[in-house]
């Protein structure tokens, strides 16, 4: 019984921290979509909505690294490979540096030739362009901060993480509001404040190292391949949800400008940003679970890995409730928080898309978890499929079927349909496991 209480203390602490860290993490887009619905109007919006899909890249790779690293120096730490748990931080760090670069460049070169591939016409690429290259420019903030989130996480300071995701939210929010009204510098001014917010919880997170608490440090190293290749398998899941999540935006927004034109991406907007925050916690649960699963399997305690999942299982069942009852209840009023002009079709539009989209979330959370936890045992397989079939596999194809049959409705449909589909094999595959 002592075990028990003693598990369900550390899953509490774990999860509820990053629930918190998760939901203040998301605030960075939807300050944003707020914000910009409220000083540039229904354009900005649409430009906002182009651009995300990048931001889904770049986050999903600071993800893959900072999870992936992290774990491994979990597993490590529980299974006593001190090689592995002293060099795995360098390594990373390393191998976030090379792909914070490659956007770093696109940002400074290329913003504008990249809003015009993302579908931005005449009247959105000026709005969509100038987004696009501040919010670049700051990768390698983003992504250092997803890398020390993680590993300060697993380093047993799931609180300071916490700390640091949503002062650095809090921070996005007044810089927002601050930089798009009285400075008047529009789009420009939320992505500035987009990018700044990193860079103030690096600093808080900064205090793990300066009072000597860290048990990850730089070491000399040359970079491994067979380092990284584990450290990407470890957190391609992470990875796959995010790049999958840009991906799916693009389509959708393609479908969505075919059949309702820019009001529709506008709605289609408000929708997805809402829902970036929901899905936050249940992937506030995933990642809380990661540090406890991983020590837990490196230190064969198969039970209590189990009794991890449950409560991790029941716990997204209930928030997927909540949420929807919230959202279906709330939507109108939830609508005209960003509806500026106050436009009837806009309004319409959203309310039907979240009365439909939101169906989803009691599948997203069961799928997302499920995904975390093989990832989190050294099975990268199973959680590479669950991310990938929920990611684009069966999104995809379903988008286009789906709006050809229904049109928009269809469109809203895609992703409850989808989720419902993956969790089915994520049980299976559950059932399968051995641990």
């Amino acid at each position: 019984m002592n075990q028990t209480n003693s598990i369900f203390r550390t899953f509490l602490k774990y999860v509820s921290a990053n629930i918190f860290g998760m939901i203040g993490l998301s605030c960075y887009i939807l300050a944003d979509t707020f914000f910009i619905a409220r000083g540039v109007g229904a354009d900005g919006l649409t430009a906002l909505n182009l651009a995300i899909p990048v931001y889904s890249f770049l986050n999903g790779l600071g993800l893959m690294v900072g999870i992936g690293g992290a774990t491994r120096f979990s597993i490590a730490g529980g299974s006593g490979d001190n090689t592995a748990r002293r060099t795995i931080f360098t390594q990373a760090f390393c191998f976030m540096l090379c792909l914070a670069s490659v956007f770093f460049i696109a940002g400074l070169f290329f913003p504008y030739r990249l809003a015009a591939l993302l579908g931005a016409d005449a009247s959105i690429l000026p709005l969509t362009g100038v987004y696009l290259r501040i919010l670049m420019l700051f990768t390698p903030m983003f992504m250092m901060n997803n890398l020390l989130i993680a590993f300060v996480r697993n380093d047993g300071r799931p609180q300071l993480s916490m700390t640091a995701m949503l002062l650095g939210s809090l921070a996005n929010i007044i810089l927002d509001y601050i930089l798009i009204f009285p400075f008047q510098l529009g789009m420009a001014g939320a992505a500035l404040a987009t990018g700044i917010a990193p860079v103030i919880s690096i600093l808080i997170l900064s205090r793990h190292f300066i009072k000597k608490e860290n048990q990850f440090h730089f070491c000399r190293t040359k970079l491994h391949f067979k380092s990284i290749r584990d450290i990407c398998s470890l957190g391609v899941s992470s990875l796959i949800v995010e790049v999958s999540s840009g991906i799916v935006m693009i389509i959708f927004n393609m479908l969505i400008l075919k059949d309702s034109g820019n009001l529709g991406v506008a709605a289609y907007g408000i929708l997805a940003n809402i829902a970036l925050v929901l899905i936050s916690i249940f992937t506030g649960i995933s990642q809380g679970i990661q540090p406890v699963l991983s020590k837990c399997f490196g230190k064969k305690e198969y039970t209590n890995m189990k009794k991890v999942l449950r409560y991790a299982l029941t716990a997204s069942v209930m928030f997927a409730l909540i949420s929807y009852g919230c959202t279906y209840l709330f939507s109108d009023p939830i609508v005209e928080l960003f509806n500026k002009e106050h436009d009837t079709a806009l309004h319409a539009i959203a309310v039907e898309g979240m009365h439909l989209y939101f169906t989803a979330f009691l599948f997203v959370g069961i799928n997302i978890i499920t995904a975390a936890y093989f990832s989190s045992i050294a099975k990268p397989g199973n959680a590479f499929l669950i991310s990938c079939l929920r990611g684009f596999l069966l999104v995809i194809p379903l988008a286009f079927l789906l709006s050809a049959l229904f049109g928009l409705t269809g469109i809203w449909l895609t992703v409850p349909v989808a989720e419902a589909l993956v969790t089915v094999a994520a049980v299976f595959l559950l059932m399968r496991s051995r641990h």
